[in-house]
């Protein structure tokens, strides 16, 4: 179970704190798969930086009872004088995961050829995603966080993306911020709407797909 209880979130600026989460509340049980549906900018990014821990609330507090990933495509803490396999190597530590048996899937996946072995200084941003994409996939999370649509590299390597994700990992928790309504449709079993800060949790996608379609009016 992942729970959320009464999450507020402030960002300091020169113009004074903007209050970007405002006394979030919701559940999510194993196997769920939830979608929070939102506008650009209203918080949905913030709001996956809480749940995965990279960031802490300004009050309330989230409870993990189960592994959370870090958002899926994220390459934004690889450390970058490192090669792709040491960053491998390095991550696969922290998790306590074998790093040798995991090496093989992600020269497949992420298809990167002779420069998994370069810095990633060198990568650019698709080859980042590629990486941090496959490294996800070897570290099993039982709940993965996905910001916005799982879009990485062209059509055929999103599909391998898909199978990997979705098909493979049915069975896991999955908690999707997006504004697209239509891949929450596809893939979530309930949704919440995010609006200037605030949660609007549904018990189905249908409901919450009209209130989201009601703000864009």
């Amino acid at each position: 179970m992942i729970r959320a209880s009464h999450v507020n979130k402030n960002y300091a600026t020169r113009s004074g704190a903007v209050h970007v989460l405002k006394d979030i509340n919701f559940e999510i049980a194993p196997g769920e798969r939830l979608g929070i549906l939102g506008r650009n900018g209203s918080g949905k990014s913030t709001l996956i930086r809480l749940i995965s821990g990279a960031e802490m609330p300004t009050s309330g507090k989230i409870a993990r009872d189960m592994s959370v990933s870090w958002p899926l495509a994220f390459g934004g803490a690889f450390q970058t004088a490192l090669t792709g396999l040491d960053n491998l190597r390095f991550i696969c530590r922290i998790h306590g995961a074998d790093y040798e048996h995991r090496i093989g899937f992600v020269e497949e996946f992420s298809e990167l050829g002779i420069y998994l072995r370069e810095p990633v200084r060198t990568y650019s941003s698709g080859m980042r995603a590629r990486l941090a994409f496959a490294i996800s996939m070897v570290v099993e999370f039982d709940c993965f966080l996905i910001d916005e649509v799982v879009a990485v590299g062209d059509a055929r390597f999103q599909r391998k993306c898909h199978i990997e994700l979705f098909e493979k990992r049915a069975d896991r928790a999955m908690i999707i911020v997006s504004h697209d309504a239509n891949f929450i449709r596809d893939h979530c079993t309930r949704a919440a709407v995010l609006n200037e800060g605030r949660l609007m949790d549904f018990d189905s996608v249908d409901a919450a797909y009209l209130e989201y379609d009601a703000l864009l009016a």
